[in-house]
């Protein structure tokens, strides 16, 4: 998040307490220092009644992130909150509880034995994605300088679905993306298309698994496939007099396969451990997952695992001794705070494999219900049912009065979170809800947001043909007047009295509803 320093003539200036207490009966200046101290409990008090504007995280069914720990995960974070991960001589049963969540991961991912894997902790999968880049753009770079070819064009191939992350690093670190457009009908990378825009300056082609749009996974074994056969036929035709395999350059065709795992990676291991996707694919050299989605721990915290040492320039790693022995670092932070590594290694000692997958079971049954019962409503379709990842993604008919948007800020009133966008390019005329299922979104809760749907599309249907409609981020509109949202406030979000949860059909959509009740969850 990036903050504005305000002009104090233009902002509110003070923050006034919620209850007058004795520690703090004035109000505070906002945007500046204040002179004197206050009470622990005054200055408590009035942070934790300006949070309480924030959403409930328990609705929040926009972000894939951790909203719930066990308790005795709780008394950890605490205990270590005062710890910096970097301090490995300080701190060494830290540095030996990242070393076996490291060793943990790279097994579950089916790292060879033989293989001399690394890894690291990092600050959510955001810095993963940025050292798998910086990993394949040196080792490209390295390679090139070594043939004695240009390095001053490097390109990543990638689905233009990919999260924000990956063209923060192509920005950042001047690397060309090339993304592969999506289709009003595919959603994820096309394998064929990706292939296309492979060249001798190619650093690497990134799959996902699990689109951050629709919670598909991408087709990472095709993709490993098409990598192999392309660099093999070019090598082959390109091979030289003497057998070695090159191009007009000199240069060999080597390109590697990351998997952005972000979401993924600790689902599919326990829902499809028979899916290829992971080291398992000899392309697949670097992968990145994070232990604040489907991880279970609180942000944030992620993993960037490598195949093999070898694939980790060793140039990129820093001897730091400052602070009391030798240790190696690869990180785009320096401090942070030890408590979600920590947190990581109780997850998975205290689940296992047998309780993860439970977990996961328990979820993906919960997202195919909610597929099942939304797919059933009139208006709505189906883009994702859950199959891959536990989430559920809708677009609306091509007949329905209302849009996405419409709908989305109609769940706000009753504090869901449920967001509306459009596709990436070449697909933004496709515009969806999302549904992210976490712990937390029980079997009851999804029947209330069903039932709450359901009253919202009632109203939807009921308002005018011309009344304004909520925000599209693409399309500039007027929101809906004061009294229209007044009056839905009351009427809209109503369920007939007496009827069970769920018993409504699609012709029950159209069904005038009594404005005096309210839908109660």
């Amino acid at each position: 998040m990036l903050s504005r320093k305000v002009p104090l003539d233009t902002a509110p200036s003070h923050v006034a307490p919620t209850y007058a207490s004795r520690g703090m009966t004035h109000s505070l200046l906002r945007f500046v220092l204040p002179e004197e101290s206050m009470e622990p409990h005054a200055a408590y008090q009035l942070i934790h009644d300006e949070l309480a504007l924030d959403a409930n995280p328990a609705l929040n069914l926009a972000t894939f992130v951790t909203t719930y720990m066990d308790d005795e995960a709780d008394r950890l974070l605490v205990e270590t909150a005062n710890k910096n991960a970097i301090d490995w001589d300080e701190y060494p049963q830290t540095v030996a509880l990242q070393d076996r969540c490291v060793n943990m991961l790279s097994r579950l991912f089916n790292a060879p034995e033989h293989h001399d894997g690394v890894g690291t902790a990092t600050v959510g999968s955001s810095e993963a994605i940025h050292l798998a880049g910086l990993a394949m753009k040196f080792r490209w770079r390295n390679a090139r300088t070594a043939a004695g070819l240009p390095s001053d064009r490097p390109n990543i191939v990638m689905g233009a679905n990919v999260q924000v992350s990956w063209e923060k690093f192509a920005r950042y670190f001047d690397v060309e993306p090339r993304y592969v457009p999506l289709t009003p009908t595919r959603f994820v990378v096309g394998v064929d298309e990706a292939m296309a825009l492979v060249d001798e300056n190619t650093i690497g082609v990134v799959g996902i698994l699990g689109s951050t749009y629709t919670g598909q996974y991408e087709p990472i074994a095709a993709l490993d496939a098409a990598l192999t056969a392309l660099c093999e036929a070019h090598n082959t035709e390109a091979a030289g007099d003497d057998g070695a395999a090159r191009d007009a350059n000199g240069w060999k065709w080597d390109v590697p396969l990351h998997v952005d795992a972000a979401s993924g990676g600790f689902v599919a291991p326990f829902l499809t451990p028979e899916l290829l996707w992971d080291f398992r694919l000899d392309r697949v050299r670097s992968i990145n997952v994070s232990g604040h989605k489907y991880g279970l721990v609180y942000p944030g915290v992620g993993w960037v695992i490598w195949r093999d040492s070898a694939d980790l320039p060793k140039e990129l790693i820093f001897e730091v001794d400052y602070l009391g022995g030798s240790h190696a670092n690869f990180g785009l932070n320096f401090s942070r705070g030890a408590g979600q590594i920590v947190l990581q290694y109780y997850n998975l000692i205290r689940l296992g494999r047998q309780g993860y997958t439970e977990i996961m079971e328990s979820l993906s049954e919960t997202a195919r219900w909610l597929a099942t019962e939304i797919g059933r409503l009139d208006d709505l379709e189906i883009v994702n049912p859950g199959s891959d990842l536990p989430l559920v993604c809708v677009r609306l008919t091509a007949d329905a009065p209302f849009s996405v948007f419409d709908l989305s800020d109609r769940l706000r009133l009753r504090g869901w979170v449920v967001p509306a966008y459009r596709m990436a390019s070449d697909a933004e005329s496709v515009a969806v809800l999302r549904v992210v299922v976490r712990e937390g979104l029980s079997r009851d809760m999804a029947q209330c947001l069903v039932d709450d749907v359901v009253a919202a599309l009632a109203h939807l249907r009921s308002l005018p043909p011309d009344a304004p409609a909520a925000a599209d981020p693409l399309t500039p509109t007027v929101a809906h007047p004061a009294s229209a949202v007044a009056a839905s406030m009351l009427a809209g979000l109503a369920r007939v009295p007496g009827q069970p949860h769920g018993a409504r059909t699609k012709a029950d959509l159209t069904t005038p509803v009594d404005p005096k009740t309210k839908a109660v969850c």
